[in-house]
């Protein structure tokens, strides 16, 4: 047998039941892993620490930030656009983007010091 494994089937059912009830429904835990996802790029991840800097930038001022292409930059907000990260307007000829509320909730998970996340 695997080490990794019990040797004998022994479930404390009240607790892995209330713990099983509290666990997010299926669907919030598929955006959030699409939003981890889009986050596991380093291009993207370097465009979302700018904008959560920067508040509301746009693509030209992203590319010059994070050393990349307007094209790439953009080629990568729609990807943050869609797993609901990034949102934008429009501002005359201008496209202004920002973080949502959930991308920066997952930039501050993320960005933890080390010191705070071996506490955990």
């Amino acid at each position: 047998m695997s080490d990794d494994r019990c040797e004998l089937l022994c479930i404390d059912f009240d607790h892995a039941e209330g713990l099983r009830a509290a666990l997010p429904e299926p669907g919030e835990l598929a955006a959030r892993a699409e939003g981890l996802r889009a986050l596991g790029d380093p291009t993207r991840l370097r465009i979302a620490h700018a904008l959560h800097a920067g508040d509301e930038l746009c693509v030209c001022d992203l590319a010059w930030i994070v050393g990349a292409s307007q094209g790439l930059v953009s080629h990568h907000l729609r990807s943050l656009r869609s797993a609901g990260l990034v949102d934008s307007r429009r501002d005359g000829k201008l496209v202004m983007y920002r973080l949502t509320r959930a991308a920066r909730a997952l930039l501050a998970t993320i960005s933890a010091p080390a010191a705070e996340v071996d506490r955990a």
